[in-house]
């Protein structure tokens, strides 16, 4: 089955990291730009960062520069989203995709 497949994901006090995975199932994901994206209740989905096949290639939206890195392992066919400084608008589920496929989400709760 063709599938992706986050987990990570959490409840985190203000301030914490967390480290989040997206690994691939019946396709290689080192093929593909992989995305993470993220929707909190009531608002927009936002696109947060990519990262190209190759891993030379790395973008980040405004809101999480400089606090969260993407990375990829091809040998493990994963991508990883390493979140640090985390605050209450974090708050949010969060996706990745890839191959024009989005997995079910990890929730991530920011709070105190």
């Amino acid at each position: 089955q063709v599938q992706l497949v986050e987990s990570g994901g959490g409840l985190v006090q203000p301030g914490g990291s967390l480290r989040l995975s997206c690994a691939a199932s019946g396709f290689v994901l080192s093929d593909y730009l992989v995305t993470w994206v993220r929707q909190a209740p009531g608002k927009e989905v936002e696109w947060l960062s990519n990262i190209s096949p190759n891993g030379l290639y790395i973008n980040y939206g405004d809101s999480v520069k400089g606090r969260f890195t993407i990375s990829r392992d091809n040998f493990k066919n994963t991508v990883t989203l390493q979140m640090n400084g985390l605050s209450t608008d974090d708050t949010a589920v969060y996706y990745c995709e890839g191959r024009g496929i989005r997995g079910q989400g990890t929730q991530v709760t920011v709070s105190s």
